[in-house]
């Protein structure tokens, strides 16, 4: 069992930088492959980005490449997501999850989630 809890989120102005933090319970943290989704308001969920336990990084979304940044620190159980040039379209509900997958890459479900962290980008 993973719990997950997401922290960082707020309110920052367009053009702006966040880094989101996601800290995992338990001591198998290095074996687990992470992602970042979001969900805006009337939205379907979207995956942002993936990090592999082995540290193989992925962003998913066109929207957000070159922009956002994901990495993990075994040592401290934590995934980070940053996000830099931030646009309102960014405005959204930020999640963390964790698969134990030894698949090919990207996984193609999570079996932990966190509770999210609002991030909200004013124009």
């Amino acid at each position: 069992q993973v719990q997950l809890v997401e922290s960082g989120g707020g309110l920052v102005q367009a053009g702006g930088s966040v880094r989101l933090s996601c800290v995992a319970s338990g001591r198998a943290f290095s074996t687990y492959s992470m992602g970042w989704f979001r969900q805006a308001p009337g939205r379907e969920r979207e995956s942002v980005a993936a990090i592999a336990w082995t540290g193989v990084s992925t962003t998913n979304a066109d929207s957000v490449k070159d922009r956002f940044t994901i990495s993990r620190d075994n040592a401290k159980n934590t995934v980070y997501l940053q996000m830099t040039s931030l646009k309102p379209e960014d405005t959204a509900v930020y999640f963390c999850a964790a698969v134990s997958w030894r698949g090919g890459w990207p996984p193609p479900n999570y079996d932990y989630w966190g509770q999210g962290t609002q991030v909200t980008v004013s124009s």
